[in-house]
């Protein structure tokens, strides 16, 4: 009898589709809440400060130590924004459809990491430091010969992995952060409001700490301290975050929304010529049995998918999407299929 009772309070006790770091379901009074959030907030905290305070003062560097002209630095930290910007879409994709958050937050903050070292190792070696004409006096200035071609690629080398563990990083976190509080329970549902304010406040702070602290450091102690803070602080981040590990909720790959779009634009393409269903009328008055059935089940499916419902003037879409309504007997007649 106790034994019975143990097995339904552990039963009880697990969330619903959620496991933990090891495949195993997960227990509500073991994971997730705010015993897992802290380490996520602080790696975020970490992400941010490394981020910017690597990004804030690069058109400094590219003009006094690459040699760059202020056009020229501006285009490159342009398009390594932008680059940078885009980058999550792909992160997003691989943890929605292959590796899920936990495990695209721990590769992507490696590459990150490294992408921090290499570019501290950039500015601190003298072999790999850039040769800055910008303090020779004039007379000498001509003679100065400035980068080499492969202390630049090293460079940006180092600046693109950054951006490669950034695009990786971003659209997980945030997430995972509210994979660790059930909807369904009231007090974690209260918790996870609370959490993200605490989250855009961590975001503040290292954003707060790069262009005021990092910044200064930069143009008053050197730029291998400047770049080596951030990356020391990505590495105390990391850390934090595997610290953690026990504690989180892992919630499996449900696969990319990405995929799912593009399969519903395929399949209206490819049926854009069918002949509407003769068996589908819009302008009869009289609701038969077959289009209440076909109205059901697209009500159904709006209140547990969230789908919108089919309208007549995308007739296409509506073709392509009857062979799919298990719910529904109306199909498209065999000759308007081919």
């Amino acid at each position: 009898m106790a034994a019975s009772a143990s097995s339904r309070l552990l039963f009880g006790d697990r969330v619903p589709g959620i496991t933990d770091v090891h495949g195993r379901p997960a227990v509500r009074s073991g994971t997730g809440g705010w015993r897992s959030s802290l380490f996520i907030i602080g790696v975020e905290v970490a992400e941010r400060l490394a981020y910017y305070g690597a990004s804030s003062n690069l058109i400094t560097y590219l003009t006094d130590y690459l040699n760059q002209n202020t056009a020229t630095a501006a285009k490159n930290v342009n398009i390594w924004s932008g680059v940078a910007s885009l980058l999550p879409l792909l992160g997003a994709f691989v943890a929605d459809s292959y590796l899920g958050r936990y495990r695209t937050i721990i590769i992507s903050s490696l590459i990150y990491l490294l992408g921090l070292i290499l570019l501290t190792l950039s500015a601190a070696v003298p072999s790999l430091q850039p040769n800055g004409c910008y303090k020779t006096e004039p007379r000498a200035l001509a003679k100065c010969h400035g980068s080499s071609t492969f202390q630049v690629a090293f460079f940006f080398f180092s600046l693109y992995l950054i951006a490669l563990g950034q695009g990786g990083h971003k659209p997980c976190v945030q997430s995972f952060g509210a994979d660790q509080f059930n909807e369904d329970d009231p007090t974690e549902r209260r918790g996870k409001a609370s959490f993200f304010n605490w989250w855009y406040m961590g975001i503040c702070g290292g954003s707060l700490l790069a262009v005021s602290v990092v910044m200064y450091v930069q143009d008053n102690m050197g730029w291998g301290l400047g770049f080596g803070i951030p990356a020391v602080a990505m590495a105390m981040g990391l850390g934090a975050f595997l610290w953690g590990r026990t504690s989180y909720r892992l919630s499996v790959p449900g696969g990319s929304p990405f995929i799912k779009i593009v399969q519903v634009i395929v399949a209206a393409a490819r049926k854009r010529n069918v002949p509407w269903p003769q068996s589908v009328k819009w302008e009869e008055d009289e609701e038969d049995e077959e289009k209440l059935l076909l109205w059901s089940s697209e009500v159904y499916e709006l209140r547990t998918n969230r789908t919108l419902p089919h309208t007549k003037q995308f007739s296409c879409s509506f073709c392509a999407r009857l062979l799919s309504l298990l719910l529904a007997r109306i199909a498209c007649s065999r000759d308007s299929l081919h």
